[in-house]
């Protein structure tokens, strides 16, 4: 049995559908149709019902899944062994980040990482789903809690301060925000601590628009739309945003990296590291 068919088998299980397993697989969904087609012929078994919600395991299917994962887990640790064993500082290396946090944060220390080892290739991704690092759908993770995967190395990488922003210098703004209006996390954020402590100072002014996307937010600041909390590395880089102090700074955020610990002794993820540590170690207080 090839293990690549195995290997979409899994991708269209988790994902539902052959576009969206093509994605996660790399491939594209004609690819997906045929190798899953390859694999059912070659077991004997239909594996998935075709309905017009998506792909649906059948029996057949649900019972080799648990079988296709040990397979998976095995072929993947077989992977991270050999790659942690790689002592050229060549190849590629896979990061996941929030998309501010990539674009106003790791850009830089990722532009100097590329002047100093140009042989080697760094993709970054930025969508909100969490990269599995036991699959190696990222070699290197940045988020905003530590690490609870087994085997993951986790470690927090810097305390991230956040500011109040205002275009121009927002003067006029009445303590209770009477008045005021706000740009901030949509509903599925509403317990990310900016948004309770925009609630505790400014109670009475209203939400001009929200988003899960922090960029976003702060284009829309720059706009004059509404006050927004911004992390300082996000806001600082709008020229015509200003801090406004309201005595009590919103709450600072930590961030975490994370990575397998098959992969500590590989030499490009352990130059990068350095590289990081080089540029936030005192920024973590």
């Amino acid at each position: 049995m090839n293990w690549d068919d195995v290997r979409i088998f899994l991708a269209i299980a988790r994902e539902g559908s052959l576009g969206a397993a093509a994605r996660v697989a790399g491939q594209t969904q004609p690819t997906m149709g045929r190798r899953l087609r390859a694999l059912e012929a070659a077991v004997g078994q239909t594996l998935f019902q075709r309905t017009a919600e998506g792909f649906v395991l059948t029996d057949e299917g649900a019972a080799v899944v648990a079988s296709a994962e040990r397979m998976e887990e095995e072929a993947l640790a077989f992977e991270r062994g050999l790659a942690g064993r790689e002592s050229t500082l060549s190849g590629q290396l896979r990061l996941a980040a929030s998309d501010w946090f990539g674009s106003y944060v790791l850009a830089p220390v990722l532009a100097e990482f590329a002047r100093r080892h140009p042989a080697v290739t760094v993709e970054l991704l930025t969508d909100a789903r969490l990269y599995s690092l036991a699959r190696r759908e990222a070699d290197l993770a940045f988020r905003i809690k530590a690490f609870d995967e087994p085997d993951v190395i986790s470690r927090r990488l810097l305390r991230m301060p956040y500011a109040l922003y205002a275009r121009g210098d927002g003067a006029r703004l009445r303590k209770d925000g009477r008045g005021a209006r706000l740009v901030t996390m949509n509903a599925a954020f509403g317990g990310m601590p900016d948004v309770g402590w925009l609630k505790k100072h400014l109670p009475h002014a209203t939400v001009a628009f929200t988003s899960n996307n922090r960029e976003a937010q702060a284009r829309m600041c720059a706009e004059g739309i509404g006050l927004a909390v911004l992390p300082v590395a996000l806001g600082d880089a709008f020229p015509t945003l200003r801090r406004i102090d309201l005595g009590e700074p919103p709450p600072s955020r930590d961030t975490w990296l994370g990575y397998h610990k098959d992969l500590k002794r590989l030499n490009r993820l352990r130059s990068l590291l350095d590289l990081l540590t080089e540029r936030f170690v005192d920024t973590v207080q």
